[in-house]
């Protein structure tokens, strides 16, 4: 699937969100962001999540790795990874990311390239690339 996802602004951000929730989300259950730091990741799953009902803080799990939300709207938990700091595969194996990633919840991740060996088959990989006007590109990989 070719689908692209133009964030205009900050502004904007929660209009792309529901887009995002209405055209990708239906796709799968693991989601790998891959784009480079400061690309506006974690800004763009704390709108999603905001959309989907989440009523918790929601903020990057840089050194927690995982953290967990459950939408208020739905009842259904929601586990956002940040990978940054995972040196190693091995270190994603502990923390049980495969069991995360069989658990039918949603799973947005941030930094993915470490968990390429054991992300499922079927990970719905996006790019988010800064545009020249200060705009972001989300594009569905696969």
């Amino acid at each position: 699937m070719s689908k692209t996802i133009k964030i205009e602004s900050a502004d904007t951000i929660r209009e792309s969100a529901r887009e995002f929730i209405r055209e990708v989300l239906p796709l799968g259950d693991v989601f790998a962001f891959y784009a480079p730091m400061g690309t506006g990741k974690t800004t763009f799953i704390k709108a999603v999540c905001e959309e989907l009902g989440v009523t918790d803080v929601i903020n990057s799990p840089t050194f927690s790795i995982i953290n967990e939300y459950r939408s208020e709207d739905s009842g259904e938990l929601i586990y956002h990874f940040d990978c940054y700091r995972l040196n190693k595969l091995s270190d994603a194996l502990n923390l049980g990311a495969e069991d995360y990633f069989e658990s039918g919840c949603v799973c947005f991740i941030e930094w993915p390239e470490v968990l390429e060996d054991i992300l499922p088959h079927d990970a719905v990989k996006i790019a988010i690339e800064e545009q020249a006007d200060g705009s972001r590109l989300l594009s569905v990989l696969s």
